[in-house]
């Protein structure tokens, strides 16, 4: 079993791995990168094949999405602790380091990030993760870093270690042990959120996430697909109920439910009126198709909760945040009182 495999899920990215995978290549242990090919129907295993020879490759049969796809290769990859890292991410020296020493030392931590900068604006945190991430009440995922669409500049304030409630999956650092006892990732998420939903039973079980912030990567982000893809609304519009169907206490759901499709309906109103016609439909066709689905996300649920054991409280901050942002206009997360 090898110490750490960084494992890279490509679809139709020659031009990232290009950009992005030369850093990785030079400083990570020779022989621990993986790029999983999810069907790219782009030269990007022809690329690999006749530019990095010392990376390992796996070629899937279909492009299952983030969630099937890191599931179906990381099978196929035996080592202690996996890094789930996106194509979009330039790595610098020393990343791994700080991480998995912290790891190593504490074996209650299941899974961890670095800090995530902004890859175009490298002063300021990036939105996938940025100091770590956290969710509100009402199960609305933000970060250290970045609350909603408003991002922090670096200055040292998030150069700690602390921890947080999920690790971002542009860059995830998760014991192999843990990512197959627990379910691994959800694959009808496809894309978006499933690592809060993976971290969520991370820490359902006692276990905890971590962040570090001597580790430090940047991202691009909205490499597969852009932040105003109403793909991308439906999804995180479909995921986020999702989310919490499965990991809330039976007794919250009949409050937060409730209150989520009131504040999503209000959402898709905007989204129609000010910004786009087709993001507003895709938060309504989110809606549909998770009633649809609750059939099966009730048999996750009971999964999930028989696995649910006492201690010591995830991170969950009880307020909310869409409360703190819209209403009282915070937009540092130093600024929210936990």
């Amino acid at each position: 079993m090898d110490k750490v495999a960084i494992a890279i899920l490509n679809y139709n990215g020659r031009k990232f791995l290009e950009k992005f995978l030369p850093s990785v290549v030079n400083y990570s242990p020779k022989n621990s990168i993986w790029v999983i090919d999810n069907c790219s129907t782009d030269d990007s295993l022809s690329y690999l094949r006749d530019n990095f020879a010392e990376v390992n490759v796996i070629t899937l049969p279909d492009n299952g999405g983030y969630s099937k796809g890191y599931n179906q290769g990381l099978t196929q990859i035996d080592a202690e602790y996996y890094v789930l890292l996106n194509s979009d991410v330039e790595v610098t020296e020393g990343w791994l380091s700080p991480i998995i020493e912290m790891m190593d030392a504490d074996p209650e931590i299941a899974a961890a990030q670095p800090k995530i900068l902004d890859y175009n604006n490298r002063l300021n945190f990036e939105y996938a993760g940025a100091g770590g991430g956290f969710i509100d009440s009402l199960g609305y995922p933000f970060c250290r870093g970045r609350l909603f669409l408003s991002l922090e500049e670096d200055k040292g304030q998030y150069d700690d270690v602390s921890r947080i409630f999920w690790a971002s999956g542009a860059c995830m650092f998760i014991r192999s042990t843990a990512f197959y006892e627990h379910g691994q990732l959800d694959e009808d998420f496809f894309a978006h959120m499933e690592e809060i939903d993976l971290c969520w039973k991370l820490n359902n079980a006692g276990l905890k996430v971590m962040y570090n912030g001597a580790s430090k990567v940047y991202h691009v982000g909205g490499g597969t697909l852009h932040k105003s893809n109403p793909r991308k609304t439906y999804l995180n519009f479909r995921n986020g109920l999702a989310l919490i169907f499965k990991n809330y206490k039976s007794w919250e759901l009949w409050v937060k439910i409730p209150i989520r499709f009131s504040l999503d309906i209000i959402a898709s109103i905007k989204f129609m009126l000010f910004d786009s016609m087709a993001d507003g439909l895709a938060v309504l066709k989110a809606h549909f198709h998770f009633l649809l689905d609750i059939p099966q996300n009730l048999r996750k649920r009971k999964r999930i909760k028989s696995r649910v054991v006492g201690g010591a409280a995830p991170p969950i901050y009880r307020g909310s945040i869409v409360y703190q942002y819209f209403l009282r206009g915070k937009r540092n997360f130093n600024e929210v009182k936990f």
